[in-house]
């Protein structure tokens, strides 16, 4: 990933605090993926709902086993050459980590010690198919974690491949790619489109406010609904209004 392929600061900012519902809607809104896809899905669930701003940073993936000795080396803590791995991608950094146990999460990668280096390191967060620990420690440190579950245990964790493209809850994910997360779920952001998406999310937003108006007021009737709708181009199964992540 090249710098110019990054957002500036004060794009990267604004999207933080959008929730991902309202982000997801404004993606919809560009037309650049299907619908049913950029999402993460059936797995890696928000674990620490309180936090806010939402978690935003460009993916650093990994491959990373649990359940059974590494063949060489020790603890992931001994691998100098994955914490270098970390300065190769843009910040701010998302780790991205796929569990390939056969059962995954049956032992914990991310806990507060990584975490508390992931974080020296310019890491918000980590996104992963397996387990995380530590939880307390995480959210005092204002480290994001969404993933299958718990474990009070490490096990054997270690990281076997690093760098290369990964697979959770069926949304692959590239080194670089910008991830963003919060209580909704997770997903990524094509980067040709972010600087489109604070202003689609307004516009949407405006709308929003109007339609929730409209339903409390006294002129409201399925005729009217149905106009209001059609003028406006939008489903009046349409979700909530869009929120700051903030509030």
């Amino acid at each position: 990933m090249t710098p110019s392929s990054t957002l500036s600061p004060t794009l990267l900012a604004h999207l933080r605090m959008l929730d991902t519902c309202s982000v997801s809607n404004a993606i919809e809104r560009t037309n650049v993926r299907l619908r049913n896809e950029g999402f993460v899905h059936g797995t890696a669930r928000c674990l620490l709902p309180r936090l806010r701003p939402s978690m935003l940073g460009y993916a650093v993936t990994a491959v990373v086993r649990t359940s059974t000795q590494p063949i060489s080396g020790g603890w992931y803590y001994d691998q100098a050459d994955w914490w270098k791995h970390f300065l190769t991608v843009p910040s701010p950094r998302v780790m991205v980590l796929q569990d390939a146990d056969d059962t995954p999460a049956l032992g914990a990668f991310v806990g507060a010690v990584h975490a508390s280096i992931a974080a020296a390191l310019d890491c918000v967060g980590c996104v992963t198919n397996g387990a995380v620990r530590d939880l307390p420690e995480l959210e005092a440190l204002g480290f994001h974690a969404f993933g299958a579950g718990l474990s009070p245990s490490h096990a054997y964790a270690h990281v076997i491949e690093w760098g290369a493209a990964v697979e959770i809850g069926g949304l692959r994910i590239l080194p670089g790619d910008l991830v963003h997360g919060d209580l909704h779920g997770v997903q990524t952001i094509p980067i040709d489109v972010a600087h489109q998406l604070p202003a689609i999310v307004e516009s949407i937003d405006r709308q929003e406010r109007e339609l929730f108006a409209f339903c409390r007021s006294s002129d409201f009737s399925a005729d009217a609904l149905g106009e209001l709708c059609e003028r406006m181009q939008i489903s009046p199964t349409a979700r909530g209004s869009s929120r700051s992540s903030d509030q």
